[in-house]
């Protein structure tokens, strides 16, 4: 379906003089939800976020209207294609968010379908209460998605699917009628029937249709814990309750819109604990299941070598290796009990059986340690998007399920039917329900993907039937599957779910061509129908996808990661506004479709693209919390050198990208410098720089660390040289943590040196786009720092983001230069050149607090770990703040029209937790942006780790 500008027009004009929420039809927003985690593109035609029920029945008056298409969305996190359409998208994540009622007695609670799930969790937590279904998406997913696609999770074994915990729905129907179903009596049904509305018209209809088909309905439904394709005709059955609610459960929104929902809770184990069983491969751990499906266990969850290879491949061993017993599959069976002892002997228990199993074991009952390796099973869906030697792995045959005694010859014939193929992908799933998820490498970029495609899906489906299972086990079919339901379910069965959507339906009007009247599973592949239009190789080496940058905005599969409201780095910006186009996902789409050409037309001059990316901070949380790895920094970067070719720049560009050129300057005349800044001229110098009327500029150090090193005398003699990097902010802000640090590495025994020459890593310049000047800057550094490179000595680095630009970021501007690795090679953070030293190690510190403050290019490139052990050595107590952001991430903080979300970024954690703190409780923060954003919005006086660590060892560089 096409709608002309005009309607769209009109549509906009009509829903905006109606309700209260927001309507947004321009290009940016509808190529934004142009897809959810799938596979498939449709552009939809406007995007409404409801600010109430009133709201919802007035826009389904209005597409009633005008004969249009409605598609209730939550989190956009469907991967079946379910969650995309040419329609109007009804967004219930915005607004439609709360918890109505909660009511322990009775373990129900009543929700809006914008509640993300975790928040309900945790509204129910402190009456021992959660619900159960639990998917890995869980701190983003919504009530309404989880209603729509039946989803489970890993705890299913124990609590089942959201279909077995939803008690009622308030609906409405396309033509706004409201209702509320749930189980009907006979005589309540009787009485409904007669009705001579539009209620009464739905139910005579399934009524007629359960009378007639009851007996087929039992004979065509696989009995199995995991069968979520089609709709839930079996929930109409009288043995089951007549329960309509539950038949809607799964229905993907194209029957209804569910204004609220009532759910069950289930009582959550006050402790848990875990047995991982380690198995030579995943049929192996496959055929281990049906004998351990008795024991007394929440999960029984299976992960493929594979997908920890693809993890450790990004991140190190350290991050999977720990706790995995030897294996190259395994499966988690967690415990919970009322007390950490009952949890453990349960999980000591379930150990005990492996090698009945031909497994090895061991049992994890550190939550921190479990918390990692459950981080592996809920980032698959992402991890294995891309294998460990980079290729892109893609859903579309991800979720069927089967018995679960028929898992292991499933999972042997299924890994065979991908050899046949030449396809390749990570296995991993709920095991214990039979139901398994994979990533696979179909060859979307090639001329006969289409083809390809279809003829593995369809084997796959006569595979899966052929097992007794479903197409679907979690994710739902979408179109995806929807076209493969005959191949499971009779002519007869397919009819009745036409029936069943046109009681409700029956212009079929809600979410088309999905379940019923599909849409062909091969049309609509997003590589296939908007590929590449704009020449993609990249100025920046984009080492990760080959220098291809329509490669890296291929990396977003929109599993969303980047919308949870805490938790990691990534993203201070969406947290901050909650606007889809600020979040890591919804500017990749953004750059996906600008180069397609189609929605976004300008190119690399687009104006929708550059204000999307306006308030990316260039934090880099992305390039480590998303599980695919997309680095939006760098793509910003490359971004803004094309969008800024031989045109003028914002003036912020010209002074804080330039911000080394003119503190050169400045620090000849440091005093003169700070009295004009903080003069009357302050307004206007901030006007004519770009710099955020409500920032008080930083004043210049009276002598830069550089004047200090040489008047000093420079390097005294002593033994390992090491070279001590002055960067921009340390030289001219803040020398003190350079000095401090001198002095801690000279009592440490360390001969110190600075560069000969002036230094510049060029970030600044990187991170406005000016990637010639910042190639410049650092060619020339390495100039300077060749000589010690190849003598293998230290450069140690104390301001984080700098010292990332050295270790990583400088392969990306100079990937040719052979200088680049041994620099890489040579870069130490401060705490990981100290932390190594005799006298630090396993020291007592004295004592004291300290609340640190992980920098974000840290936490993205550098790693913490180092840090931690020499804050331990040092302080006595040590409270660190793994997430969020400072918020003024370099210049951007400082620019015109980013001050509030700058603020809002660093109130979501950090400077709440500093106001918080106690007066004898020192504040640790390495970064020089973190620093001043704490100086400037709290009483407090932050400082380095140089410096915690010079006072600990009674030294000073002052």
């Amino acid at each position: 379906m096409t709608v002309a500008s005009e309607e769209t027009g009109a549509l906009a004009r009509a829903l905006s003089a109606t309700i209260e929420g927001e309507v947004r039809v321009d290009d940016a927003t509808r190529a934004m939800y142009s897809t959810d985690a799938s596979n498939y593109r449709h552009v939809p035609i406007a995007v409404v976020t409801p600010r109430s029920n009133a709201d919802v029945l007035a826009t389904l008056e209005v597409c009633a209207q005008r004969g249009l298409p409605v598609l209730p969305r939550g989190a956009g996190t469907s991967i079946g294609g379910q969650a995309a359409n040419t329609a109007v998208i009804i967004d219930f994540t915005r607004h439609l968010d709360r918890v109505l009622d909660l009511d322990p007695e009775h373990a129900t609670a009543r929700v809006q379908p914008g509640l993300v799930l975790d928040r309900l969790r945790a509204a129910a937590a402190p009456h021992g209460l959660t619900f159960g279904p639990d998917p890995s998406t869980h701190n983003r997913c919504t009530l309404g998605g989880m209603i729509g696609n039946n989803a489970c999770g890993s705890h299913s074994v124990a609590w089942g699917k959201t279909a077995d915990n939803v008690r009622s729905l308030e609906i409405a129907l396309a033509d706004g009628t409201v209702l509320e179903v749930g189980p009907t009596p006979v005589d309540e049904l009787e009485r409904l029937c007669a009705r001579g509305d539009r209620t009464g018209t739905l139910y005579r209809g399934l009524a007629a249709l359960v009378e007639r088909d009851a007996d087929r309905i039992r004979a065509a439904f696989p009995s199995l814990p995991r069968r979520v394709s089609g709709y839930n005709l079996d929930a109409l059955l009288p043995e089951n309750g007549w329960n309509l609610a539950r038949a809607l459960v799964g229905s993907e929104g194209t029957c209804a819109t569910v204004l609220s929902a009532t759910v069950g809770l289930v009582a959550s184990p006050a402790a848990r604990s875990m047995a991982v069983l380690g198995f030579p491969d995943n049929v192996s751990a496959a055929e281990a299941v049906p004998a351990l499906l008795g024991l007394p266990v929440l999960t029984v969850e299976g992960i493929d070598g594979k997908l920890v290879a693809a993890l450790r491949a990004r991140r190190g061993a350290a991050a999977v290796d720990a706790d995995l017993p030897p294996g190259g599959a395994w499966l988690y069976l967690e415990t919970g009990a009322d007390t950490v002892e009952q949890a453990q002997e349960l999980a000591r228990r379930v150990a005990a059986v492996a090698p009945d199993v031909g497994a090895t074991a061991t049992v994890v009952g550190d939550p921190s340690h479990r918390r990692a390796l459950w981080r592996i099973r809920e980032e698959g869906a992402g991890l294995a998007t891309r294998l460990a030697d980079g290729s892109e792995a893609w859903s579309g045959w991800e979720d069927a399920a089967v018995p679960p005694d028929r898992l292991g010859g499933y999972l042997r014939d299924f890994e065979k039917l991908m050899e046949d193929h030449g396809r390749r992908g990570a296995v991993y799933g709920h095991f214990g329900d039979g139901c398994l998820h994979v990533r696979i490498d179909f060859p979307f970029t090639a001329t006969d993907a289409r083809h390809r495609y279809r003829r593995f899906l369809e084997e796959a489906a006569d595979l899966v039937v052929e097992h007794g299972g479903s197409l679907s086990g979690e994710h739902g079919d979408g179109q995806a599957r929807a076209e493969l339901l005959p191949k499971m379910f009779p002519p007869h069965i397919i009819s009745a779910f036409g029936e069943f959507k046109s009681a409700f339906d029956p212009e079929g009007r809600m979410n088309p061509h999905r379940v019923v009247d599909p849409a062909p599973l091969d049309a609509d592949l997003r590589p296939v129908v908007a590929p590449p239009v704009l020449p993609t190789r990249a100025q920046l080496a984009l080492h990760a996808d080959g220098g291809d940058f329509a490669a890296a905005t291929r990396r977003c599969v929109g599993v969303g990661k980047c919308l949870a409201p805490s938790g990691g780095v990534m993203c201070p910006s969406y947290r901050a506004t909650r606007e889809e186009k600020h979040s890591t996902r919804g500017r990749a789409r953004l750059l996906f479709e600008m180069l397609a050409g189609d929605v976004i037309t300008d190119g690399w001059r687009s104006t929708e693209v550059k204000d999307a990316l306006d308030l990316c901070l260039g934090c880099k949380g992305c390039k480590t919390d998303c599980p695919v790895g997309v680095d939006m920094a760098a793509y910003k970067a490359e971004f803004l050198s094309k969008h800024y070719r031989n045109r003028r720049r914002p003036m912020s560009h010209y002074g804080m990208g330039a911000l080394p050129r003119w503190l050169r300057f400045g620090a000849l005349a440091p005093r003169v410098v700070n009295a004009v800044t903080s003069s009357r001229l302050a307004p206007l110098l901030k006007r004519i720089g770009g710099v955020a009327a409500e920032r008080d500029i930083p004043k210049l150090a009276e002598r830069t660390f550089r004047s200090w090193w040489t008047r000093r005398g420079g390097a005294r003699p002593g033994g390992d040289p090491v070279v001590l990097w002055p960067d921009t902010f340390t030289n001219y802000f803040d020398p003190g943590p350079g000095r401090d640090a001198v002095a801690v590495l000279e009592e440490l025994g360390y001969e110190v040196h600075l560069p000969s020459r002036s230094v510049c890593c060029g970030l600044t310049w990187y991170s406005t786009g000016q990637l010639g000047t910042a190639r410049e800057k650092l060619s020339r550094t390495l100039d300077v720092l060749e000589p010690w490179l190849e003598r293998g000595v230290p450069v140690v680095g104390l301001e984080p983001s700098c010292t990332a630009m050295l270790r990583a970021d400088a392969a990306e501007l100079l990937p040719d230069d052979p200088r680049v690795p041994a620099l890489a090679a040579c870069t130490r953070t401060f705490a990981e050149l100290v932390g190594d030293h005799a006298a630090l190690r396993g020291r007592r510190p004295g004592g004291g607090r300290v609340l640190t403050q992980v920098h974000c290019h840290q936490h993205a490139d550098l790693g913490f770990d180092a840090d931690r052990a020499v804050l331990g050595s040092v302080a006595g107590e040590v409270d660190v703040l793994e997430g969020g952001c400072c918020g003024l991430a370099g210049n951007f903080g400082f620019e015109r029209d980013h001050y509030e979300v700058s603020v809002a970024c660093g109130e979501h954690e950090l400077l709440p937790a500093v106001r918080a703190a106690s007066a004898d409780t020192a504040i640790h923060a390495d970064g020089f942006s973190c620093r001043t954003q704490i100086r400037q919005l709290t009483d407090r006086d932050p400082v380095h780790l140089a410096t915690l660590t010079a006072r600990e060892l009674g030294v000073s560089g002052t």
